[in-house]
């Protein structure tokens, strides 16, 4: 405890550190370009640098790793003045903050590379670099557009690739410079002038060389032009390890102008054994489908149909007559049966007919309306009556009524 009582935090020197080194990993930190000067540059035999940052007014520890090392274009040297690309973290050995770098660009080509790493990013996520908007190209183009510069070695090493492949392919050139700062435009034009003619693929390229060289092929409005060709485009911009964004928004990138030609021009003697194997595919297909059909044909020939025609007219007939037959006994057995229903009901309506009373003696009494008396009560005295007998009609006058139980009057 203090003097005053309290308990004391005692923090060890790793506790510090540690502390350090979490406040530093921040993401901010995780992933920074730092610019500054070389100084103190030292390369032991383990294969790392080390070496410190610097500006007019302060210093940064740097460590660079033997396999990252080996992965920078260029020699650090003391003195140069750098871009590079790491994280920030703690040396806890030696209690010191220090930058882990990854990476590093001469500092006269940073900002160039920072906006054109800008610029990658928004147009992927635009969709521009999407493999499922890149087309396939054609199996056996006839034309094939190359645009590149006509003095340069890209468009020797395509004649020269065309020519050995196959002469039958036909290349069209339209001339661009292909470095400068009019390298650009010079490409955009040469591919709305392909776009216009009647190839079906069109190779866009140029030899090796330095990154500012291959820079004109990092233009934003190049790169939308290509995206917009109506025929499948190939890059083909410098050596295998140049990667610009052209070649990420082509339809098909190859390592070199030599490896472009070979990838559109397919070999005559490959097209010639294809056609080859084609033919006999189709020469066997004829013969399976002519020999079917001859077999089917035998057995046309050979069926009772042709043999005996006359038997398909008698069977036919034979047919029709036991249909005559069957329909004139169903009919017949229904106008019986229906005759039969006919004597039934008429039988019946004899028997319920009311009228067949009147030949026992009895009459059927109505009133003047026609309606059937069935209660004397329902008569007046004097109410006209109508008699029928069961043979003669006649009429009548009531002059007494009485109950069918009591006496006559």
């Amino acid at each position: 405890m203090d003097r005053t009582g309290h308990e004391l935090q005692i923090w060890t020197v790793s506790d510090i550190t540690g502390a350090v080194r979490d406040a530093l990993e921040v993401p901010e930190f995780q992933s920074l370009w730092v610019q500054g000067e070389i100084s103190n540059l030292r390369r032991p035999a383990s294969g790392h640098v080390y070496f410190t940052l610097k500006d007019a007014s302060a210093s940064l520890r740097c460590v660079l790793f033997k396999g990252d090392a080996a992965r920078i274009p260029f020699r650090l040297t003391e003195g140069t003045d750098v871009l590079l690309h790491g994280r920030i973290g703690v040396y806890e050995r030696a209690g010191e903050y220090q930058l882990y770098v990854r990476g590093a660009e001469p500092a006269g080509l940073g900002s160039m590379h920072l906006a054109l790493e800008e610029l990658r990013r928004r147009l992927e996520e635009e969709g521009l670099f999407d493999p499922a908007r890149k087309r396939s190209l054609p199996r056996y183009p006839r034309n094939i557009g190359v645009v590149t510069s006509r003095s340069g070695a890209a468009l020797r090493d395509i004649v020269q690739v065309a020519r050995r492949r196959n002469r039958g392919v036909n290349l069209l050139l339209a001339h661009a410079s292909v470095q400068g700062e009019t390298a650009p435009g010079e490409l955009i034009d040469a591919l709305h002038r392909i776009n216009r003619s009647d190839v079906e693929a069109v190779i866009i390229g140029r030899g090796g060389g330095s990154a500012e060289d291959l820079w004109a092929f990092n233009d934003e409005t190049l790169v939308r032009t290509v995206a917009e060709m109506d025929i499948p485009v190939v890059s083909a911009v410098g050596h295998e390890t140049d990667v610009t964004l052209v070649d990420l928004v082509a339809d098909s990138r190859a390592p070199t102008p030599s490896a472009a030609a070979e990838l559109l021009v397919t070999e005559a003697r490959v097209m010639a054994r294809e056609l080859m194997g084609i033919a006999q595919r189709l020469s066997r297909s004829l013969e399976y489908m002519l020999q079917s059909a001859s077999a089917r044909l035998r057995a046309a020939l050979y069926a009772r149909v042709f043999r005996h025609p006359e038997d398909l007219i008698r069977d036919r007939q034979q047919a029709m007559d036991r249909s005559t037959e069957r329909l004139y006994r169903a009919c017949r057995n229904t106008i019986r049966d229906s005759r039969n229903r006919l004597n039934t009901a008429s039988a019946q309506i004899r028997v319920l007919n009311p009228l067949r009373a009147l030949d026992r003696g009895f009459a059927l009494v109505m009133d003047r309306e026609g309606r059937v008396v069935e209660d004397s009560r329902d008569l007046e005295i004097g109410a006209r009556l109508h008699l029928r007998f069961a043979r003669g009609r006649a009429r009548a006058q009531v002059t007494e009524t009485w109950d069918e139980e009591g006496d006559a009057p």
